[in-house]
């Protein structure tokens, strides 16, 4: 037996629910498998239904976890259990997921990022061990298995679960899709944060390799007071850095970093090309855009990684908008390129993008 798919369990940042339904009827449209979304506002879980139910490994593969962009998890529902009992949750839970006839290689327990639902931490620390050993009693759970699809358990609350799949490597590999990540004692601001996560998010093992090597050259346009040039700046990269505003006394005190008082959008480097251009401006999104495509295509700089700070309503098209202008730009030339683009844990109103010349 297969497990069949109801449709989508999609996670995201309370507020962001009508983009997360947006991609998934994107998606789902697109793959011959329409539905409706399901949501509340401000909840942080979209339940994306489909029409009619269909393989479940079909559904993953018409919409990759790399390529979605609000959802910081996504997982396909196949099954749904409510008013669990209290006395013994646990019998029903394990039973319905036997039913499923799916071996796992872990299970991931997750709620939505809501403080109603933070409260739910306790009970799951507690709960989950059993659960798990009953289904490696049973060989439906197999640890050693790393090939093995996930299982999902997203809790409303203690009585009800949603019954989630993702293909091994296919979903967020954090909890809920947070990226808890230490604050470092001497960086200029939060917005550090951001880079560091979309370091991780954003780019494979291999490409954090070979370009956040010490002696490397990286261009923070939009860089005070210095959380992006931070990063950089710590792992040995010289960094030049472009605001009319000022940068932290601590890190010009590395020597890794020089300040230039100049406007993003017309300062240019004096090197034919640098490894790394960053942008964290707040402007229009289609001219920041413009600006990192320009750079990136023309081959000032090897890759990029962006903010784009979406307006209140259509943030969806005017993403759309955005990639858009960056697939226009590299036409020109014929070139070829990678996009990656995430709504991150330490982003609010804006997303993130990671660009390169492929």
């Amino acid at each position: 037996m297969t497990a069949t798919a109801k449709g989508y369990l999609l996670l995201c940042r309370p507020g962001f629910e009508n983009e997360c339904a947006a991609e998934a009827d994107a998606f789902a449209q697109s793959a011959g498998i329409p539905g409706f979304a399901r949501t509340e506002a401000n909840s942080g879980i979209v339940h994306y239904v489909f029409h009619e139910v269909c393989d479940w490994q079909l559904a993953a593969e018409a919409a990759p976890f790399t390529r979605w962009v609000f959802p910081r998890q996504r997982s396909i529902w196949v099954e749904r259990l409510k008013d669990l009992p209290p006395e013994d949750r646990a019998t029903p839970l394990v039973a319905a997921i036997v039913a499923l006839g799916q071996n796992v290689g872990r299970i991931i327990a997750e709620t939505a990022d809501t403080n109603d639902a933070k409260e739910l931490g306790g009970f799951l620390k507690r709960f989950i061990p059993h659960i798990e050993r009953a289904l490696q009693a049973k060989h439906i759970l197999r640890p050693k298995k790393d090939d093995l699809p996930s299982l999902h358990l997203l809790f409303k609350d203690s009585s009800q679960v949603d019954l989630g799949l993702s293909v091994a490597g296919d979903s967020s590999p954090w909890p809920m899709g947070i990226v808890r990540l230490r604050m470092p004692r001497n960086a200029p601001s939060r917005s550090t944060l951001k880079l560091a996560e979309a370091f991780e998010v954003l780019m494979t093992e291999e490409e954090r390799k070979n370009s956040l090597r010490a002696g490397l050259h990286a261009v923070d346009l939009g860089a005070s007071p210095g959380g992006w040039s931070f990063q950089f700046a710590e792992r040995g990269l010289h960094v030049s850095a472009i605001d009319n505003g000022p940068l932290a006394d601590s890190l010009l005190a590395t020597g890794m970093v020089e300040h230039f008082q100049a406007d993003g959008f017309t300062w240019r480097s004096n090197r034919k090309s640098v490894e790394w251009l960053v942008c964290d401006m707040v402007e229009q999104p289609t001219r920041i855009a413009q600006l990192v495509a320009d750079w990136t295509a023309s081959g000032r700089a090897r890759r990029c990684i962006f903010n784009l700070k979406l307006p209140m309503k259509k943030r969806f098209e005017e993403l759309k908008r955005c990639r858009q202008i960056i697939d226009a730009r590299f036409k020109q030339h014929g070139d070829s390129y990678v996009l990656r683009v995430k709504h991150l844990y330490h982003d609010r109103e804006e997303v993130t993008a990671y660009l390169a010349r492929s």
